[in-house]
């Protein structure tokens, strides 16, 4: 009864729920009164399997819907399990991830196994009791019929119950719309607004400038607007962006729908530097592998840039450097730190800003080519335990400065399971990695330097709320007037803090407005 009424959100796991008469049971135990021993046994036992796999995806629901907003998609998202339990491997260590995946896999196996064989229990006792089996049955029918046709309900709880038999068609659905999904996208992959445009005539208002895009882990909306991490936030906001301002730095914010939702950052990537709405694997599978214009390959394909890619969190080949149109990227094992992980982030992004300034920032170009580089910061990714704190620029050297501060933060496990102390830490992780990367730009930042900054998702439901937008900032920041001059028409906020009521564009939209902004001309290429 319970497999059969389970809901598949952890906020509509009320007693109520459970107090249901569910129809499959009702058709269930009609159908076994009916059938012979063998095949009564046979059947009962491949509806316990079929119940279990139910419940596992219920399960699975829950868990997406919980960290991404989202539920679970039985065709795309199996690889994401091998992602979950490198996060717990990053957060908790080996043994606790090798004793949680050993028992989930136990769990499951037993989880069969009993409904199974309480399956098979159960129609055996409805076979030895026949005449009051069915008088029951009958009698439920009837109960449930009314109570459906009648609409009653209890609490707000309608009391005739199809859950499993409505989850069944509403899976069956979403893989017909995920195969059919698959050939549409690629279509849609294939037009590009500037895919046959000369790279004489791309960004042509932003040559001899120094380009950074740059994306903060779980930087959402929440973060400036929620009544616990707001505060704290929007005061770095704004005191970073005098800072700014006395260097000679100034800046417009808005506002971008993201993609994706608590995690998947690669989809909030691919989508602000595509153009296309990639909002599921596949999608991104499939314009990975396509020839479609990256914002970040545009400047490439000018060949006025000498184009790098910073990216700590990558610690496996990343064959994704030929779409972005990188010439060099920088995995987390090639920035040379020797200190502590801070949780999931291999390095605080102080240190990783730093290393960018050595190895790349401070060198000089060749033959009049400038530069555009792509950071992924990562210091703000959950479990938001322990944190990084800010430390001279100047003694950094190897990271091994941080292995006081990491020893002396949060444990995660004292964090994760905290739904208000999740939420705070959140928002002093957004307040470190904003004031670490506009330190960097106060610090080295010259006068042909533009910034470009966003989140790439809203962090999970447990800390932005179970209604909360998909919206993240998004800032450009620069000392040459004429750089926020071309999108003065965008109606953005001045500064660091995006007003509630600035614009808010679908993420997919921002290449081409960028790129639009900055003088390139649209030369389309058709599928």
């Amino acid at each position: 009864m319970a497999a059969l009424l389970l809901p598949n959100t952890v906020v509509a796991l009320r007693p109520m729920k459970f107090a249901r008469i569910p129809a499959e049971a009702i058709i269930g135990a009609a159908v076994m009164l009916a059938l012979p021993r063998r095949p009564r046994i046979v059947l009962a036992a491949v509806s316990g399997v079929a119940l279990g796999a139910m419940t596992v995806l219920n399960f699975l629901d829950m868990g997406f819907n919980q960290y991404l907003g989202r539920g679970f998609n039985p065709i795309l998202d199996w690889s994401l399990l091998g992602d979950a339990q490198s996060y717990l491997n990053d957060s908790f260590g080996r043994t606790a991830t090798l004793a949680a995946t050993v028992g989930v896999v136990v769990l499951v196996l037993l989880l069969f196994l009993l409904l199974a064989l309480a399956t098979v229990r159960l129609s055996n006792l409805l076979a030895r009791n026949t005449g009051t089996a069915t008088r029951g049955t009958l009698i439920a029918g009837v109960v449930w019929i009314t109570c459906s046709s009648f609409g009653i309900q209890i609490s707000g709880v309608p009391i005739a119950s199809d859950r499993t038999a409505s989850a069944l068609k509403i899976q069956a659905h979403q893989v017909v719309n995920t195969l059919h999904d698959e050939a549409e996208f690629a279509k849609v992959a294939k037009v590009d607004a500037f895919g046959n445009t000369p790279g004489g005539e791309l960004v042509p208002d932003l040559r001899g400038k120094d380009m950074i895009f740059t994306f903060v882990e779980s930087y959402g909306r929440s973060a400036i607007e929620d009544p616990i991490m707001a505060p704290g936030v929007d005061q770095t906001l704004d005191a970073r962006t005098k800072a700014l301002a006395k260097a000679g730095f100034h800046a417009k914010s808005g506002w971008l729908t993201s993609a994706t939702y608590g995690g998947s950052s690669w989809l909030g990537h691919s989508t602000t530097m595509s153009g296309l709405w990639i909002s599921n694997q596949q999608r991104y599978r499939t314009v990975m592998a396509s020839d479609h214009l990256s914002l970040t390959e545009a400047f490439k394909k000018t060949g006025a840039f000498d184009t790098v890619g910073v990216m700590p969190g990558v610690q496996k080949g990343w064959p994704e450097q030929k779409f972005y149109g990188l010439d060099k990227v920088y995995n987390a094992f090639q920035l040379g730190y020797q200190g502590p992980k801070f949780s999931w982030s291999t390095m605080p992004d102080q240190y990783a800003l730093q290393q960018y300034q050595e190895r790349v920032h401070s060198k000089k170009r060749v033959g009049g080519r400038t530069l555009m580089s792509l950071l992924i910061l990562t210091s703000s990714h959950q479990p938001w335990a322990p944190i990084p704190k800010m430390v001279d620029w100047d003694q950094l050297g190897d990271g091994s400065v941080f292995d006081s501060i990491q020893a002396a933060g949060n444990k995660p496990a004292d964090v994760i399971a905290d739904t208000t102390r999740s939420r705070q830490e959140y928002g002093k992780s957004i307040q470190y990695s904003v004031t670490a990367l506009t330190q960097w730009l106060e610090r080295y930042g010259t006068d042909d330097t533009v910034l470009v900054f966003l989140g790439d998702h809203q962090p999970i439901a447990r800390v932005s709320g179970n209604h909360a937008s998909r919206d993240v900032p998004v800032s450009i920041v620069a000392k040459d007037p004429k750089v926020l001059d071309k999108v003065a028409d965008w109606n953005w906020t001045d500064g660091l803090r995006p007003a509630h009521d600035a614009p808010v564009w679908k993420m997919s939209s921002f290449r081409d407005r960028f790129l639009t902004a900055y003088g390139s001309t649209p030369h389309p290429k058709k599928g």
